[in-house]
């Protein structure tokens, strides 16, 4: 029986480790999209299982406004890790809610309604960041959408400059395009978003669901470009793998946010593995070691692919491929073919998204399948 829409591969995967997934059949594959980054420590990391395994054995779950260790931790941690004075932290789901809270808490703190978001950005499904989404396909089949949402060119800090005004609640952006195609933003765009939602009043909100968590060579974009936006977003792999959000916030945002619920909001399990998930990313410091994988992977691409691809781009394990032809060919050949598993970011854009704890050897096999696939 089929998931209802649901696309589903011609892979049945029964369990993963570390790196790799195994199939049904006992097939290996090379894991090169983490699920869309969920997994950042790899499959069945057993600091995240015995975490999660020994909470199951206490407590499943209570609700939010009852103060629990592991939700209290997380907190902790989470205000540790963020850049600046992004001091506090509103759990949910996934991303889409996290992106969906900061939508709301920026029209309720600033008492404006105005939403600018970018070309090619992607921030969700849920009706708000559906809204703030820029393709079409997306959005079609449910508009009307959530209205007030104003699209300015990515990485266009003049149309920034002359979008943002008195009537601006937020600016809303992915320092690094996912969906959009792997599209970095410079250092001196992010600096000008900063420089003009501080002047105007409006929340800066940095959409790191994908980029955070140290993805990039560092834990968060916005600390390489020291830039301290007002909210920062975070999911995918904050709990490597259990559904996670969160909505990291400044002390000024926290003072009018509106009366914003979810009755999952860090449960205890779910608090567990996240706790085990960012001290494993702090203590083995794999952020550096992303930023070191991530450059060997891009100067073997470059190598081994040359002017068989339009370009090779991204920072740290976020890597996308520009190829000439379609991109979904290539990757079902990649894994039917190579037994390696990676995603698209568009309809021309091969993305890669290993976990942060691949090494060498990883890379050289992915590497040499691509060849193969792309040349």
């Amino acid at each position: 029986m089929s998931n209802f829409i649901v696309s589903e591969k011609p892979i049945r995967i029964d369990r993963g480790e570390g790196a790799h997934l195994y199939a049904e059949d006992g097939t290996e594959y090379l894991d090169f999209g983490a699920s869309y980054a969920c997994t950042p420590l790899g499959h069945a990391h057993p600091a995240v299982v015995e975490a999660a395994s020994n909470q199951l054995g206490e407590l499943f779950y209570v609700q939010a406004s009852y103060p629990h260790a592991a939700r209290d931790e997380l907190h902790e941690k989470l205000a540790a890790l963020a850049p600046g004075d992004v001091d506090y932290t509103w759990l949910c789901n996934s991303g889409t809610e996290a992106n969906e809270a900061a939508l709301k808490f920026a029209r309720s703190a600033t008492g404006r309604s105005k939403i600018i978001a970018t070309t090619q950005g992607f921030h969700g499904r849920t009706m708000g960041s559906l809204s703030a989404t820029w393709k079409d396909k997306y959005k079609k089949p449910f508009e009307p959408l959530v209205g007030d949402v104003e699209f300015v060119p990515y990485g266009d800090t003049e149309a920034l400059a002359e979008a943002v005004d008195d009537e601006t609640a937020a600016v809303i952006l992915e320092p690094l395009q996912g969906e959009g195609g792997i599209n970095p933003a410079s250092g001196e765009y992010l600096r000008v978003v900063r420089e003009h939602t501080e002047e105007s009043g409006a929340a800066m909100i940095l959409d790191e669901i994908q980029t955070g968590l140290g993805r990039t060579g560092t834990m968060w974009v916005a600390e390489r470009h020291d830039v301290v936006p007002d909210m920062l977003t975070t999911a995918k792999g904050l709990a490597n793998g259990l559904p996670l959000g969160a909505t990291l916030c400044r002390e000024w945002i926290t003072e009018d946010p509106g009366p914003h619920g979810s009755t999952f909001s860090g449960g205890p399990v779910i608090s567990a593995a996240a706790n085990a998930t960012l001290d494993e990313l702090v203590e083995s410091d794999l952020p550096a070691h992303a930023h070191e994988m991530g450059s060997y992977l891009r100067e073997e691409l470059e190598a081994a692919l040359g002017d068989s691809v339009r370009d090779v781009r991204g920072s740290g394990l976020m890597v996308g491929i520009e190829v000439k032809r379609g991109a979904n060919r290539a990757l079902r050949d990649l894994a039917i073919d190579h037994q390696v598993l990676a995603l698209p970011a568009g309809r021309t854009v091969v993305r890669l998204l290993p976990p942060l704890v691949i090494e060498e050897a990883h890379v050289d096999r992915a590497v040499d399948a691509l060849a193969e696939v792309l040349t």
